[in-house]
């Protein structure tokens, strides 16, 4: 299969992922031969990627981090959480969540297991789902990239669980946000802003507030936005004063946001996002997580189609950690255009007058 940006997407086309709803549900499942009209109606909902059916890539399976199903259900748990605090003024009023702590361990338990069974996992993560969805699927790709980091960082499983559970529910706080604002498009109010940066401290109350729900996780949520050089919110930490799981948190949940599509903006590339992250290095997170989190990067993850600077189209086929900005790319179109009859791979680690010079 071959991972496509919308705009190259063509009728005729055959989906080789499942698109999900904002809770986890499928909207378009593998297999579906895709029409002019599906994919207006992808393009309205904010889909900007797609995997479709390639017989000349049918081989070249992405690098999937965790499971189909273990997303879905961490998703469906967030989604039913979140959805509950915003629509139900009495649970909002409620200082107890029965049993949150133990339903998001075992999210989390799940999510960690597929991690762990991947051993040098380089992260790919495949943001498909409609705009509508972006927070409660951020949220999960927020904890899965920050167990990802806190196995790097050697943690135990109780360090892991405190993280996860905490990267999962870090921005609970929107509940308290009116909907209109969290989803405008155009530019906030000053107003506006102050009362989004109230979502910390507020998602700190709802989680310190259960008693299976550790404070350091909770601090996940007040401190994420929070600066290492002390221009972030609420309290204006700085360095060490800065817990570490919330500075882990903080580096996940922007290069999240950079990889993923907004109403107002295209995704960053994960190359672009990484060198935002590493120019940030000391000024908004600690350098040394910066390099712990992007040495686990995939600048161009396997099934990523690109055109190389001899102006050869092909499919990224394999990737080497320790030079994954060289892959191994399968060429399918040649540079006037035509069609490989027989496609063969280029390994970019032996061919260095070759470059990648932009997804497609």
């Amino acid at each position: 299969m071959k991972k496509l940006h919308i705009q190259f997407v063509k009728s005729g086309h055959i989906t080789a992922k499942s698109i999900l709803l904002e809770n986890g549900n499928i909207l378009l499942g593998a297999g579906v031969t895709l029409t002019d009209r599906y994919i207006q109606r992808l393009k309205s909902m904010g889909i900007d990627t797609m995997f479709i059916e390639d017989p000349m890539t049918d081989d070249i399976i992405p690098d999937d981090v965790i499971r189909d199903e273990t997303r879905r259900d961490a998703v469906r748990h967030v989604h039913k959480t979140m959805t509950e605090l915003m629509d139900h003024p009495l649970t909002q009023k409620r200082t107890a969540l029965p049993k949150l702590g133990s339903t998001f361990r075992d999210v989390f338990g799940s999510i960690l297991q597929d991690i762990q069974g991947r051993g040098n996992v380089l992260i790919s993560l495949a943001n498909l789902h409609t705009q509508d969805g972006y927070l409660f699927h951020h949220s999960v790709n927020v904890a899965v990239l920050a167990g990802i980091l806190g196995i790097s960082k050697g943690y135990n499983r109780d360090q892991l669980m405190e993280l996860g559970i905490g990267a999962l529910l870090f921005d609970i706080g929107m509940t308290k946000i009116p909907v209109e604002v969290i989803n405008k498009t155009t530019p906030i109010t000053p107003e506006e802003r102050e009362l989004l940066q109230t979502h910390t401290k507020e998602g700190f109350d709802i989680l310190r507030s259960q008693h299976d729900i550790s404070l350091l996780s909770a601090h996940c949520a007040l401190q994420h936005h929070e600066r290492f050089d002390g221009t972030g919110y609420p309290r204006q930490l700085k360095q060490k004063e800065i817990h570490e799981y919330a500075q882990i948190v903080a580096i996940a949940d922007v290069y999240d946001a950079l990889t993923s599509a907004r109403s107002y903006r295209v995704g960053f590339t994960p190359g672009e996002a990484s060198e935002f992250l590493f120019a940030s290095g000391n000024q908004y997170f600690n350098i040394d997580l910066v390099k712990h989190f992007l040495k686990h990067i995939s600048i161009y993850p396997v099934s990523t189609t690109v055109q190389l600077n001899t102006g050869q189209i092909g499919v990224v086929a394999a990737v080497d950690p320790d030079a994954n900005n060289r892959p191994i790319v399968r060429i399918t179109t040649e540079a006037d255009g035509t069609p490989c009859k027989s496609p063969y791979e280029i390994d970019l680690q032996k061919h260095y007058n070759i470059l990648i010079m932009k997804t497609l």
